[in-house]
């Protein structure tokens, strides 16, 4: 009797402590998931502040993140939102045609309407569209292309008049000359355009002589608000 008693005594120790492990080995579990949630939590306030701080510090030339620059706020043709320029263009004998009056630099990510088509300035997207020598195939934002134009560049614009020949041209030569970048623009007048900041004209194709000769005189021409900004590290498609 007193052996099977021991035997029921050693029996109930022994599950005792099997309860015990599995109880320590459940609190040092939770322990870890607890820290591990801690950490990944205390990560995200860190970020977020970091964030938050970025958007609130910026300056002239300061930056926006790519999903603000592509969301409803920006206005994929700049409509229903503040105005950016006040004015009219006047035509030179030479055929480009300039902008008379205010040109709006102010970064927003609000909708912007621009008086023409495509625009040439005014207030605009923190973040430019990518324009070293860029080729989109898809419309690009006005908000971050103006921008561009604020950097220097050169827009090479068409629509669905414009021939193929033409366009594949056109493409090439941007894509070898930075400080330019080329997109459709369905709603523009002429099938194929030309902005910089401030500056416009309509070309004929391709092999126009005033391509070359906007494209010297504009390409980080004396028009250009900020000289030898980046037309890297922006937004691309």
């Amino acid at each position: 009797m007193g052996s099977a008693e021991q035997t029921d005594s050693n029996q109930r120790k022994a599950r005792v402590e099997e309860m015990r492990r599995a109880e320590r080995t459940r609190e040092r579990r939770n322990r870890i998931v607890t820290i591990t949630a801690s950490a990944v939590v205390a990560a995200g306030l860190v970020v977020g502040g970091v964030v938050v701080v970025h958007a609130q510090s910026g300056d002239g030339k300061s930056t926006a993140s790519a999903g603000d620059a592509k969301n409803g706020k920006n206005g994929k043709n700049g409509k229903n939102g503040k105005n950016a320029a006040a004015g009219h263009f006047v035509t030179g004998a030479d055929g480009v045609k300039t902008w008379k009056g205010t040109l709006g630099r102010t970064h927003t990510t609000s909708a912007v309407t621009y008086p023409m088509e495509p625009p040439v300035g005014g207030d605009h997207n923190p973040v430019w569209q990518n324009c070293n020598g860029d080729v989109y195939t898809k419309p690009v934002n006005n908000v971050n292309a103006v921008h561009s134009l604020e950097h220097g560049a050169v827009w090479v614009t068409y629509n669905g008049r414009a021939s193929k020949a033409d366009v594949a041209a056109l493409a090439a030569k941007v894509k070898r000359t930075p400080y330019t970048l080329m997109s459709p623009v369905e709603d523009q007048k002429d099938p194929i355009m030309l902005s910089a900041w401030g500056h416009q004209r309509t070309v004929t194709g391709a092999n126009d002589p005033d391509v070359d000769k906007f494209f010297a005189r504009f390409v980080q021409g004396s028009q250009t608000p900020e000289p030898g900004a980046t037309c890297t590290g922006g937004l691309g498609q």
